[in-house]
């Protein structure tokens, strides 16, 4: 395990691929960790050095009490990325990760070569909502958010199937700090780049899963698509909210077509 302390958080990361190869950094949902990307990783590390890593709050990454920002978030992967020798890479990021990638594209855009957001959107209300969920994991911890977040993250498609992977992250969102998961639901419901997104200018594909209840493509993904200007856009069919997880392959492979 490789830790990094860019400053207020010590970080869990991992480098996979050879030394030389262009930079992918990838950038993971609220309330998973860098193993969410296993299943990308052999198919990936054919053409690119993949940098993973624990979100604050998040795997093997520390807790820091209080609400966290974006603007920490984006702060955190920049010092990783300077760690690792990038001066610019390319960036997917799914969900939170996806807000993450929005910051980048509007504030570090000068390091991005490529950028991809998976089941993302520039704004997710309602911030009551956001606050609500926050009180429970700080109160009540992870547990009791369980059943509430899995029929976001998964469709029912694939809960049926009932894979190993699913039950294993299941088992991490349950275990994980209900003050980490918190701090960064506060990331979320303060976040809005809609008036943004012209700005990035980075070459943009946005992804969405056809089944996704939690980020659908008709509310945000098209928002991103249309927002973002010459961004592309997919919709991966039998794909929930956690697209990658759902649609390894199809997933895989859309990122080695753009890249």
């Amino acid at each position: 395990m490789a830790f990094f302390s860019p400053g207020g958080a010590r970080l869990h990361w991992r480098l996979d691929g050879k030394p030389g190869l262009p930079l992918l950094v990838l950038g993971n949902s609220l309330g998973t960790d860098l193993f969410m990307w296993d299943r990308q990783v052999e198919p990936l590390t054919q053409r690119f050095r993949l940098l993973r890593f624990d979100m604050r709050g998040h795997g093997a990454s520390d807790v820091v009490p209080g609400d966290a920002t974006l603007d920490q978030l984006g702060a955190d992967l920049l010092a990783l990325a300077d760690h690792a020798g990038a001066q610019s890479f390319a960036y997917c990021g799914l969900s939170l990760g996806g807000l993450v990638g929005q910051w980048l594209g509007v504030h570090a855009p000068q390091r991005l070569d490529a950028l991809v957001l998976a089941n993302a959107a520039p704004h997710l209300p309602p911030p009551e909502g956001w606050t609500q969920r926050m009180q429970l994991a700080r109160l009540q911890g992870m547990g009791v958010l369980l059943e509430m977040v899995m029929p976001r993250f998964f469709s029912q498609p694939y809960r049926d199937r009932d894979e190993p992977f699913y039950h294993s992250m299941r088992t991490s969102f349950s275990a994980m700090s209900g003050e980490g998961y918190a701090a960064c639901c506060a990331a979320i419901r303060d976040a809005d780049f809609r008036a943004g997104l012209p700005r990035i200018r980075a070459r943009t594909l946005v992804i969405s899963g056809a089944l996704d209840a939690a980020t659908p493509h008709e509310a945000f993904g098209a928002q991103l698509a249309a927002g973002i200007p010459g961004a592309r856009s997919l919709i991966l069919p039998a794909a929930g909210h956690i697209s990658n997880v759902e649609q390894p392959e199809a997933f895989s492979q859309a990122l080695l077509d753009f890249l």
